[in-house]
């Protein structure tokens, strides 16, 4: 949203002249002269006021034709987790066996407080939801392999079986003696140069990757996990780790096409339509009538464009390559003006990443 009180405009341009920190997040500044936007920490040269138009959210900026400032990369900087989450989520993650203390967060520097706000805010669950979490994965992956469910709940940290089973029943929807064969779906939250985004893998691979800020993404959520029969619990695994590796390469234009196994659940016709969307080449585009004449079904139009909007791995499955008959950009759940800069990006590396394949 554009911020039109004069007073708050003020102020938060008062915020960016100090370079407030406390203020990442909270606006965006668009440069008119420049055409780009930044976090009030930015280290670029400071506009005149009148030059400037503050908004709530970054999309709101690139939905107004600014572009994101490559020094201060508001995008990313603005939701990535800053470096007391950060350390705390790393303490999560090294020591999956016991939960970490208000205590042992101070003792490493790290404020409470600052966390379980951030949490709240960025990840849509508590620090303490996200500790359970990890330490409950940690646990199913320990009786998988045959391990009692005493001797794992004693290893995980908890002082009592029943303490644990509780948790345990209530994140996985089981009894720890009981279905080990159950799978799970994790999730995790990464940053990208337009925005934040969740990623969900199964074992057999990349299940979701979409936008934090999508519609109807907590629907989308249970949609998954009912197709699935598997519970969402944050966690991360191998595919987890290789889409990151490939996302990175893929937005330094180093990467035209992904690896990382897939996770698709659909009707046979969804497959279909989202294999026809993996084959449109990096750098070009499609529109639906050609997809549908591709299927051999030239009128199924509309039956392609829902199956489109279907699509829960972004970017990997490329539904942003596809545009209308006329050329015009359509309809984009992560917004048309990131379906924008996906196209641009690619079109401003394909011929570079052309030449690297075909150079002896």
């Amino acid at each position: 949203m554009l911020i039109t009180d004069k007073k708050q405009a003020d102020g938060y341009y008062q915020a960016l002249l100090s370079r407030d920190p406390s203020y990442v997040g909270v606006f965006f500044v668009g440069v008119k002269t420049t055409s780009i936007f930044c976090i009030a920490t930015c280290r670029a040269r400071k506009p005149k006021r009148e030059n400037v138009a503050f908004y709530t959210h970054f999309k709101d900026a690139m939905d107004a034709g600014f572009r994101p400032c490559k020094v201060c990369r508001p995008t990313e900087n603005a939701h990535e987790a800053p470096y007391e989450v950060q350390a705390a989520m790393n303490l999560v993650r090294d020591c999956t066996k016991a939960k970490i203390t208000d205590q042992q967060l101070r003792e490493s520097g790290i404020r409470p407080i600052f966390v379980r706000r951030w949490f709240n805010q960025h990840y849509g669950m508590t620090f303490q939801t996200f500790q359970r979490m990890y330490r409950i994965n940690y646990a199913f992956q320990e009786l998988k392999t045959g391990k009692t469910a005493t001797r794992t709940a004693l290893d995980s940290g908890y002082d009592s079986l029943s303490g644990f089973g509780y948790t345990f029943k209530k994140l996985l929807g089981h009894a720890p003696t009981l279905n080990m064969e159950t799978a799970v779906i994790l999730i995790d939250r990464l940053t990208t140069p337009i925005g934040p985004m969740f990623v969900c893998a199964t074992d057999q691979g990349i299940c979701l990757l979409e936008f934090v800020d999508r519609r109807m993404l907590e629907t989308e959520f249970e949609d998954l996990q009912r197709r699935l029969k598997a519970p969402i619990v944050a966690g991360e695994n191998a595919h987890m780790k290789q889409l990151k590796l490939e996302l990175e390469e893929y937005f330094l234009g180093e990467r035209s096409e992904f690896s990382v196994p897939l996770h698709t659940p659909g009707t046979d016709f969804q497959n279909a339509v989202w294999t026809m969307l993996s084959s449109i080449p990096f750098g070009t585009t499609a529109s639906y009538q050609e997809q549908a004449t591709r299927l051999n079904n030239p009128k199924a139009i509309r039956a392609v464009a829902r199956a489109n909007g279907m699509n829960r791995i972004a970017i990997v499955i490329p539904c942003h390559r596809v545009i209308g008959k006329d050329g015009s950009l359509t309809g984009y759940a992560g917004g048309l003006e990131r379906k924008r800069w996906l196209l641009d990006h690619e079109k401003n590396h394909c011929e570079s990443l052309r030449k690297r394949k075909v150079s002896p």
